[in-house]
């Protein structure tokens, strides 16, 4: 057992290629009217996404259960095309607001979007033998973490905070939330994909 009380993290690890967008149907965010947990999802109506990449032209909504704090969220748009929302750093890619799901980690910030991408995390991070898959390491989830989350030797330390995050999702409270998050402008710089299909997503934020 690790020092967090769970089963090691299997020996081989293979990196199916996932890339951060797969774990942003869902992202937990600190609400900005309480301060509690919200989370940010699909806009209700529009059909599920065909593919993966679509997570990030999608109309979004914030919601919040504890103070019913509602926002919509539309792409935008250039020329006729949606444009991307850019996943990354410690703030959620359509809002803005900082991700419920922070902790402070071997000198560094820990998080995730949601309980799920948490554990996709930890099965990496408690892996002995990490195999890479097909995707180009440039846009590949693993091969983009930075050296501190990899390192063997901060392997306890991050599956301790992984854990953190896990226990983190199930609380919804303001007085629940990490002292790590908070904003920090560190959103990557975007890259600004674009949508031309026509389909049922509207534009203009």
């Amino acid at each position: 057992m690790d020092c967090v009380g769970r089963p090691p993290g299997p020996a081989r690890h293979h990196d199916p290629g996932d890339v951060l967008t797969r774990f942003t149907g869902r992202v937990l965010v600190v609400c900005p009217r309480c301060g509690g947990r919200a989370q940010v999802v699909p806009r209700p109506g529009p059909p599920a996404p065909a593919h993966y990449g679509e997570l990030l032209f999608q109309p979004r909504r914030l919601t919040c259960a504890a103070c019913g704090a509602v926002a919509d969220r539309a792409a935008d748009t250039r020329g006729g095309a949606l444009v991307a929302a850019q996943p990354g750093g410690t703030e959620d890619p359509f809002f803005g607001r900082p991700l419920w799901l922070q902790t402070r980690c071997a000198g560094h910030v820990l998080w995730a979007y949601d309980d799920r991408h948490a554990d996709a995390l930890a099965a990496y991070v408690g892996a002995a033998l990490r195999e890479r898959g097909s995707a180009r390491p440039t846009r590949a989830m693993f091969a983009r973490l930075p050296r501190w989350m990899k390192a063997s030797g901060h392997r306890a330390e991050v599956l301790a905070g992984l854990e953190r995050l896990r226990e983190l999702s199930r609380r919804s409270a303001p007085a629940d939330r990490s002292d790590a998050a908070h904003e920090r402008g560190d959103r990557p710089r975007p890259y600004r994909a674009l949508y031309f299909r026509s389909g049922p997503y509207e534009g203009g934020s």
